[in-house]
C-alpha cells in the first residue's frame, strides 16, 4: 500500500458541532459604571447590617464550636471565552472560571464535610446548626459577601457562584453551564429571588435559565429591581433553609 493510500484511510478528525450557546453574548454595559455602582452599594449594605452582622458573629461564636467564617473556593468569572480575552488570562487548568474564596457566616458543623466531597444542602440537613437555620432561612449567612464584591470577585447581582468540583459535573449535565461565567457573579440574582434552594438537577437547569434571561438584559436597572425583590426574600424566609 503506498503512503497516499495508507492517509486515505485514516479516519477523519472530529470536529465538534457548535452549541446553542457557544456564541452568546451578554447584554453590553459599562463595566466602570458597574464596577461604581457595586462598591458604592456595598459599602452602605456593610454600614447598615454591620449590627445584624456583629450580632450573627455573636451568635456563631456562642452556639458552636469553630470558626465564625466560612471561607470556601468558587468559580468566578470567566475571561476566556472569547479568543481575544484568551490571550489577557491564562490558568493551568480549566476551571470554567477564575477561582476565588467567598466568604459566608458558617452555618454548618466544622466537620459538615468531614470526607472532603462537596455535598448539596437539602431541607432539614442535620448538618446546619441551630444558629445556622436562622441566619440561611434569612440569608444573613451571604453578607461577608459584601466584602467579596468590593475586592471585585462578585458583584451584588449576578449567577451565583458554585464550587470548582460541583461545577465540573454540573456543565456535563447542562450544556449551557457554563455560559454563566460569562459575567461576574453575584450574591443575589434573578435565579435567587425566583426559586429555592437547589435540589435536584432539573432546579439547577431551571435556575440557569434565569441567569441567561438575566444576561441577556442585564443593566444597572435591572440590578436595582432584582436587589429590591431579594429584600423580602430575605425577610419574609422565603426559599431558604
Amino acid at each position: 500500500m503506498t503512503p497516499r493510500s495508507r492517509d486515505a484511510v485514516r479516519p477523519l478528525a472530529v470536529v465538534p458541532t457548535p452549541g446553542p450557546y457557544d456564541d452568546f453574548e451578554p447584554r453590553p454595559r459599562s463595566e466602570l459604571a458597574t464596577r461604581v455602582f457595586n462598591i458604592i452599594v456595598a459599602g452602605l449594605m456593610l454600614v447598615l447590617a454591620a449590627p445584624v452582622m456583629l450580632l450573627a458573629a455573636l451568635a456563631i461564636r456562642l452556639s458552636s464550636r469553630g470558626p465564625i467564617l466560612y471561607m470556601q473556593e468558587r468559580v468566578g468569572l470567566d475571561r476566556r471565552w472569547t479568543r481575544t480575552r484568551a490571550l489577557n488570562e491564562r490558568r493551568r487548568e480549566d476551571l470554567g472560571g477564575a477561582p476565588f474564596t467567598i466568604f459566608k457566616f458558617r452555618s454548618m458543623r466544622v466537620d459538615a464535610e468531614a470526607n472532603g466531597q462537596a455535598v448539596w444542602a437539602k431541607q432539614n440537613d442535620d448538618r446546619v446548626t441551630r444558629v445556622g437555620k436562622i441566619l440561611r432561612a434569612t440569608r444573613i449567612d451571604e453578607l461577608p459577601q459584601l466584602f467579596n464584591v468590593l475586592r471585585g470577585d462578585m458583584n451584588i447581582v449576578g449567577p451565583r457562584p458554585e464550587r470548582p468540583s460541583i461545577f465540573v459535573r454540573l456543565r456535563e449535565q447542562i450544556d449551557e453551564y457554563p455560559v454563566r461565567q460569562r459575567v461576574r457573579p453575584g450574591i443575589t440574582g434573578l435565579a435567587q429571588v425566583s426559586n429555592p434552594y437547589d435540589q435536584t438537577i432539573d432546579d439547577v437547569r431551571r435556575k440557569v435559565a434565569y441567569d441567561i434571561a438575566y444576561m441577556r438584559r442585564q443593566s444597572l436597572a435591572e440590578d436595582i429591581r432584582i436587589m429590591a425583590r431579594t429584600v423580602p426574600v430575605m425577610l419574609l424566609r422565603i426559599g431558604g433553609w
